[in-house]
């Protein structure tokens, strides 16, 4: 895809088990020049549970995400943007914000995953390695915060080299 990529899952893909919850708006990133983040470019939520369950995770624009955090040595398998991408980003945001505990982003996590229609294999695969390996972003993720680090961009760069990190 280009600068800019959008996902979101087809009728076909929302259809599941999980078919009552559901992605609030399409998912628009733009990559950033380190190579490993993007930035959204609109803002993307998630209902929980079901659609209008009053539970909606709501990513705001400028959130920056590596989607889903996979070693590099198993991207041929499993790359760090597949068909979870969606849920890897709210998973992201859930895991920096820290309003649920860690065993129910994980659990939201699964649960989106089964809205995108992710095969069970993976989605167990994925699961169960945020299960046992995630409380490492977790924790950097609140020292982060402590010593005052962000992951929203304001403003959104229009272009990935108006971008300045520094």
């Amino acid at each position: 895809m280009g600068p800019e990529a959008q996902s979101t899952p087809s009728s076909s893909e929302s259809k599941s088990s999980f078919s009552m919850s559901k992605f609030t708006e399409i998912l628009t990133v733009a990559p950033l020049p380190n190579g490993r983040s993007w930035v959204l470019r609109n803002p993307f939520g998630y209902d929980v549970g079901y659609e209008d369950s009053g539970e909606t995770i709501a990513v705001p624009a400028g959130f920056t995400t590596d989607f889903a955090s996979i070693p590099r040595f198993l991207w041929s398998i499993l790359p760090c943007w597949g068909k979870y991408g969606n849920a890897a980003v709210i998973h992201d945001y859930c895991y920096w914000e820290q309003k649920y505990t860690r065993k129910r982003a994980d659990e939201i996590f699964r649960e989106a995953m089964g809205v995108l229609c992710v095969g069970w294999f993976q989605t167990m695969i994925l699961y169960w390695a945020v299960r046992l390996f995630g409380w490492i972003p977790w924790r950097a993720n609140r020292k982060a915060k402590a010593n005052g680090v962000q992951r929203f961009l304001d403003p959104i760069p229009k272009k990935v080299f108006d971008w300045n990190p520094g």
